[in-house]
């Protein structure tokens, strides 16, 4: 749902003179909404979870020195359809992920900003008085 519809629900419902049973529909839709994200969070978490079994046992084969290490994440990602196709396809990815990585970098670690040129005032000595 977009921030938009929320807030127009938001408004719908801060309205007093809306009807009950408009209410009612509004509120049934919500908890369909979210019974189908609760639904979409548990399959990407199951995605996620798979593929960082596969990666894990990747690197423990590749510790082993097993002959196919890569069988591991192979196996997720062709089950997904998501495994290169040709050299393109393989460019086309790696770029991506290079780009993926440096967006990440950046966010993770901004560049310092500037330091603002701002004039303090200094209290200067302990002797000071109030007018009466």
């Amino acid at each position: 749902m977009t921030r938009s519809e929320f807030d127009d629900i938001r408004a719908f419902l801060a309205d007093d003179t809306a009807d009950a049973g408009d209410v009612l529909a509004v509120a049934r839709t919500l908890v369909d909404d979210l019974e189908h994200s609760h639904l979409r969070e548990a399959v990407l978490r199951t995605h996620y979870l798979r593929l960082l079994t596969a990666a894990r046992a990747t690197m423990a084969a590749e510790l082993l020195g097993a002959p196919d290490p890569l069988a591991f994440v192979s196996h997720e990602l062709s089950g997904r359809g998501q495994l290169p196709e040709d050299g393109e396809t393989a460019q086309r990815i790696l770029s991506d992920a290079r780009a993926a990585a440096e967006l990440l970098a950046s966010l993770e670690n901004p560049p310092p900003r500037p330091p603002r040129n701002l004039r303090l005032r200094r209290c200067v000595g302990t002797g000071r008085r109030l007018p009466h």
